[in-house]
Order: structure tokens, then C-alpha cells, then sequence
């Protein structure tokens, strides 16, 4: 029989909480950006919307490159 290492605890607790938190980044900075756009598009009187879709776009690519780098730092 093989020998098989007992779960590291202190690691999983540390991953479950990365990954918990994950959902809110990506919520918060999405949110932000659209926020961003709005005001951008009522500051210069657009009719269209175009900064709310360029600025939202644009926090989602952000929260996607932010989840994964932290998923990068997960260690199993």
C-alpha cells in the first residue's frame, strides 16, 4: 500500500475562501465599470449608450484576468 498524505487544512481553508471571494470581485469591478459608463455617457449627452457597453466590456475582461491570476495562486 501507498502512503498518501493528509489534506494540508490550512490550505483548503485558504482556497475556500479565495474562491468564495471570487464572485464578489468579479460583481464589484463589473458593477464599477457599467457605473463608470453611465456617468460617461450622461457627461457627454450620448444617445446610444456606447460608453456603458465599451466600459462594461472592458470590466469584464478586467475581473476575468483578476480571477484568473488568483487562480494561479491556488495551491492544491
Amino acid at each position: 500500500m501507498s502512503k498518501q498524505k493528509p489534506p494540508n487544512n490550512k490550505n483548503n481553508l485558504r482556497n475556500i475562501a479565495m474562491l468564495s471571494g471570487i464572485a464578489f470581485e468579479m460583481g464589484a469591478i463589473i458593477y464599477l465599470a457599467a457605473q463608470g459608463g453611465i456617468w460617461l455617457d450622461e457627461h457627454y449627452q450620448t444617445e446610444k449608450r456606447i460608453y456603458t457597453a465599451i466600459a462594461t466590456l472592458i470590466g469584464v475582461a478586467i475581473s476575468i484576468w483578476v480571477v484568473l491570476r488568483q487562480l494561479k495562486r491556488i495551491k492544491y
